[in-house]
């Protein structure tokens, strides 16, 4: 595609969100409806904003005219951060983590893959040779330190020499005989020949029945396949079955990838010709129109210091330099608008003498008035109202941009899509004004202390009333300082390279596996909503867990703006059986962010640094690590162990609960700034305290085993994942139905098992079966439907889970959350009574 291509597709994808922030302004005006209008309004809006960001994303990654994808990024934070906000309102709204649009996505003419979130690809290029550099030094100290790697000796056993000449011996005799059997089985044939043609005779066929013969044998081979061509295309025809070299690469796509990458080096080439040109043209201005903006700037301020000397009698005050100079009080305002306002403060000044005597008779008032508040109040609050947004303010600022400058700008000059020199010139004068008015603000406020004393000889110095205020400013600001504990560094005297060497040699920073999120196999649930409709709640699909973790996880820690401005999520909880993928969903937030993985389970850490102060300086020196070479995942594994109900005898020297009382506090520690997400993963969450464990994690994710359709799409793409050739012998939808139960741990073992290499040269001659891979999962145990209801009937008694039991029980989803609001209410009542 062209610049022209991905232009026209950013230009229409501005149009699309322009006016999707005018619908959404005009429902945010109308009154609030029932629940379920709320709610389509809120999923219409999130699809749309899935959709932008699709398109936002692949112009941002093709467009290689620096500027404007400073703005598109500006926007594309934004629609991911308004996403991340519509998902909070409707979990809020719908009290469930999983959604379901096929209403909406009929009515949009949409597909369920649409709605997949796509994962920037900014994350990972803006700091590739980072990440490279990272990966060395861990491997580099992985492989000096040995880590993980056990030292296995080979056993090296000398053969003395009569058994070596045994062994030659035996295997020479074994190879003669071979021989001598195959000579005997030739001998043996031409005897049986030569005896069945004494007995038989010599018989002369006809060669018209031998023609006869071939011709009966030759057309029928020739209908049968002439059929059976016939048939496959009827069936691609009827697109029951893909066309022919469907899963292979074209050639387009292949060019269409080598263009990408091109690209890319022009974006880099874009890039540095704009940071130098930043530099050079700010260097040009400073010396053509320097001198003229600090003429400007003197003339205006001394016009100031003569119209207030005039209309008021005294010289005006100066601004600081901490308040922001002249430039608070000349800011977007004529000479005529600054005087306006001097009277107008003046005016105000007297105004606010005469007010103070009626404040304590208002005072009365406003008590009288907020007990009748606090009825209405409560009729509101049963009302819904969307929380207001802090991302659509920097996307309507991205829209005016657009609609400002790049809209109807004409850019035949710039086939190349360079830097813009105007736009450079625009930002640079307001930038060079801005540090000529430092320079002007410490003459100007000389000048004027020479006119006071000049004109005032009373008033040479400032009021002393000021300097006592700061004065009492600052000794409350050292009283603060006082107050406050802050938290020592037990680390002070290393540098963050020695700390993580020290991480890496004990274990606890790991590194993590090169895994996609799109790896994380799985089909979009088709009976969502009809199971929701008649009250049944649906366990989600594999695709709904990952759109969950590519929305909590890999958005908000690949972007920095996202993850300051969001709903923070801290940490997060993966519950499930054992194979569905729980541990490669958390290495898939490492490789898609390029985050640290922090391995805190309870069998890793079982021995290091013991003892309470031990326990203390290990927190300390994962935290500040993490914070330094942000983002970081810290992942606990069978995090259960940490909140066990009761230690089993078996792991008591382990100690597995010496983490509990420290991640609260870890929690506490975390700041929006922080780009840190804890991780836990448990197959037994039944095992641990449910109380303690909700408090930890914020979000409860619950990762089932698979359904029909996406075992169907695991199989099909696991078996060519491995070398499988797809054919007609092998049903894969049979596979499906039969493997009801298995995790895709279990599916990707068998698969394994059954395409060896010397299986995969077979399959010209000898296609694939489903009997094959039904035989290698038979020696596997499966997750059984009790297994399964058994995590269903636990994530019913989490917060969330015990709302959403509420509302299906007919129930109002605010009765649900006033119950919860007022079980907190009581709890607190009872502790203060106690």
């Amino acid at each position: 595609m062209s610049n022209v291509m991905y232009n026209q597709m950013w230009h229409q994808t501005q149009e699309a969100l322009n006016s999707l922030l005018d619908k959404e302004s005009q429902k945010r005006a109308e009154p609030p409806r029932s629940e379920v209008f709320i709610f389509q309004m809120l999923a219409t809006f999130y699809i749309k904003y899935v959709q932008i960001f699709r398109n936002l994303e692949d112009a941002y990654d093709q467009i290689v005219h620096p500027q404007k994808r400073m703005l598109i990024r500006k926007v594309l934070d934004g629609v991911m951060g308004r996403i991340l906000e519509l998902k909070n309102e409707m979990v809020e709204l719908e009290l469930a983590e999983f959604h379901y649009f096929d209403n909406i996505l009929q009515d949009l003419k949409l597909t369920p893959q649409q709605l997949d979130i796509p994962i920037p690809k900014y994350f990972l290029k803006e700091k590739v040779e980072v990440l490279k550099e990272r990966e060395k030094v861990l491997a580099q100290i992985l492989a000096d330190s040995r880590v993980g790697r056990p030292e296995v000796k080979s056993p090296v056993r000398t053969m003395p020499l009569e058994e070596a000449v045994k062994a030659i011996q035996t295997a020479e005799r074994a190879r003669q005989g071979r021989l001598r059997a195959l000579f005997m089985k030739h001998i043996f044939l031409q005897e049986f020949k030569a005896r069945q043609s004494r007995i038989f005779g010599d018989k002369t066929g006809d060669v018209g029945n031998a023609a006869l013969r071939i011709q009966k044998v030759w057309r029928g081979f020739y209908q049968s396949r002439k059929t059976k061509l016939e048939r496959e295309e009827e069936m691609v025809f009827l697109g029951m079955n893909p066309p022919h070299l469907f899963d292979e690469v074209s050639d387009a796509m292949t060019q269409a990838q080598k263009v990408a990458c091109l690209r890319s080096v022009v974006q880099n080439k874009h890039e540095d010709h704009y940071r130098e040109a930043l530099v050079t043209i700010k260097d040009e201005l400073k010396l053509t129109e320097g001198p003229d903006i600090k003429e400007n700037l003197q003339d205006q301020i001394r016009r100031w210091f003569i119209e207030c000397r005039n209309l008021t009698g005294n010289f005006p005050e100066y601004p600081e330099a901490e308040e922001g100079g002249s430039a608070v009080i000349f800011s977007n305002k004529t000479p005529q608008q600054v005087i306006d306002d001097i009277i107008a403060s003046q005016e105000e000044e007297e105004k606010n003498k005469k007010k103070k005597n009626k404040t304590q008779e208002k005072k009365v008032k406003k008590r009288e008035e907020k007990k009748g508040k606090k009825e209405k109040d409560k009729e509101e609050d049963e009302e819904w109202k969307m929380s207001p947004s802090v991302f659509l303010p920097a996307i309507e600022e991205g829209n005016s941009m657009y609609r400002d400058f790049w809209k109807n700008k004409d850019e035949a000059w710039n086939f190349a899509q360079d830097y813009d020199p105007e736009l450079i010139k625009e930002e640079k004068r307001k930038e060079l004004e801005s540090e000529i008015r430092v320079q002007v603000d410490e003459l100007m406020r000389q000048e004027l202390k020479n006119l006071k004393l000049a004109v005032n000889r009373e008033k040479e110095l400032p009021t002393k009333g000021k300097k006592k205020k700061g004065g009492k400013n600052k000794k409350k600001g050292k009283k603060g300082r006082k107050g406050r504990k802050e938290d020592k560094d037990l680390t002070a005297d290393r540098t963050i390279e020695s700390l993580y060497k020290e991480l890496v040699e004990e274990g606890l920073l790991v590194q993590a596996l090169k895994v996609n999120l799109s790896d994380y196999i799985g089909e979009y649930s088709y009976l969502g909503t009809t199971l929701r409709q008649v009250s049944v709640e649906p366990m989600p699909s594999l695709l709904d867990v990952r759109q969950l973790i590519a929305l909590y996880g890999i958005l908000p820690l690949g972007s920095a703006e996202v993850h300051e401005k969001a709903p923070l999520v801290k940490s997060l909880l993966l519950a499930g059986p054992s194979g569905v993928g729980k541990k490669m969903l958390v290495h898939a937030i490492c490789s898609e962010t390029g985050a640290n993985l922090f391995n805190l389970s309870a069998d890793n850490i079982a021995g290091k640094y013991p003892g309470k102060s031990g326990l203390q300086m290990m927190v300390h020196l994962v935290l500040k690590v993490a914070r330094q070479l942000q983002p970081s995942v810290v992942w606990i594994g069978d995090t259960e162990k940490t909140f066990y109900k009761k230690v089993p005898n078996t792991e008591r020297m382990m100690e597995p609960k010496r983490l509990k009382k420290q991640l609260p506090k870890i929690l506490k520690l975390l700041k929006p700034n922080d780009r840190i997400l804890i991780v836990g993963t448990t197959r037994r969450p039944f095992d641990a305290e449910l109380q303690s464990f909700c408090r930890v994690y914020q979000k409860i994710i619950l990762v089932p085993r698979p359904d029909y359709a996406s075992r169907y799409v695991l199989w099909r793409q696991t078996i060519q994942r491995y070398g499988g050739l797809i054919t007609n012998t092998l049903n894969i939808s049979c596979l499906a139905k039969v493997s009801d139960g298995f995790t895709q741990g279990h599916v990707v073992q068998a698969v394994r098992s059954v395409l060896t290499e010397r299986r995969a040269r077979q399959q010209p001659r000898k296609p694939l079966v489903a009997v094959e891979f039904v035989a290698a999962l038979s020696g596997q145990s499966p997750v059984y439907q009790e297994e399964e209801d058994s995590f269903k009937n636990w994530y019913a008694k989490t917060p969330l889970g015990k709302k959403r039991a509420l509302a299906l029980q007919g129930g109002n989803v605010v009765k649900a959350k006033d119950k919860g609001k007022k079980g907190k209410k009581g709890k607190k009542e009872k502790k203060k009574k106690k």
